[in-house]
């Protein structure tokens, strides 16, 4: 994974809380101010699933979102090499995160009600996959997601990263594709906004493409944003370009 994002200190979160008993089930707290505090951001971070890539890179995302006053949950969870981690254990833990935010709104004076879920890369996956198992998940917005996990492992995305995350092939797991790729799965409660710059090089554009099209024909309420010259990171990085439009996308739901 380029990008000098990851290499920046990340500005520090207000609060760390564990959402369960393994040193990987924690989340940052940012809080806004303002009228739309009450509001959260549910972050789940990209980097292939893959331990060696942690919560801190998103927190300049998350610190950003917090500035336009919404708190911001960024989730820590079990990756590929985390024991425990990749499939299923990434997603329980995600879901156990998602679980922990009325405990979290209780605790801070929030609404549990009115929370946002956006997901990078690997994370995009993660957020929808959340939103397919997790009914009360309302909308969900997902930066270059990994979005079609066959595609995925035919073009051995990151050294087969998702063979690493599923534990094989399509061929020789499938009932693990079926569970956890967001083309695979039913949507049907939740908003979703997906939005891929044009030149990622990480991630191929023409999967946040394919998939609107195929969750269209579906009757899912998707629609995609497509930032042209934006690359992988740009759709995290609060200095770029591409900022304006994926701000202005979480706080479409946030009003």
């Amino acid at each position: 994974m380029p990008g000098d994002l990851l290499n920046l200190a990340a500005p520090p979160a207000d609060a760390r809380v564990a959402y369960g008993p393994h040193t990987c089930q924690f989340g940052e707290l940012r809080f806004g101010k303002g009228e739309r505090r009450d509001v959260i951001v549910m972050n789940i971070h990209g980097g292939f699933w893959r331990n060696r890539y942690d919560l801190v890179h998103a927190g300049h995302f998350c610190a950003a979102l917090s500035n336009r006053g919404l708190t911001t949950w960024n989730v820590e969870y079990r990756r590929v090499g985390d024991d425990g981690g990749g499939w299923a254990g990434s997603i329980e833990d995600v879901r156990l995160a998602w679980g922990f935010v009325p405990e979290l709104a209780a605790r801070y004076k929030l609404r549990a009600e009115k929370v946002i879920v956006t997901g990078h890369s690997a994370g995009g996956q993660l957020a929808l996959g959340l939103a397919a198992h997790e009914p009360a998940v309302r909308s969900v917005v997902s930066l270059a997601g990994v979005v079609d996990l066959r595609r995925a492992w035919e073009l051995h995305l990151s050294s087969d990263a998702v063979a690493e995350f599923l534990g094989g092939s399509p061929e020789d797991v499938p009932q693990n594709y079926q569970a956890a790729d967001p083309m695979q799965l039913s949507i049907p409660q939740c908003a979703q906004v997906v939005i891929h710059g044009a030149a990622d090089e990480n991630v191929p554009p023409d999967f946040s493409r394919a998939y609107c099209e195929r969750k269209k024909m579906l009757g899912e309420k998707v629609r995609l944003v497509e930032i042209p010259n934006a690359d992988h990171f740009d759709l995290i990085d609060p200095r770029s370009a591409s900022w304006t439009a994926v701000e202005s996308s979480i706080l479409q739901f946030a009003d």
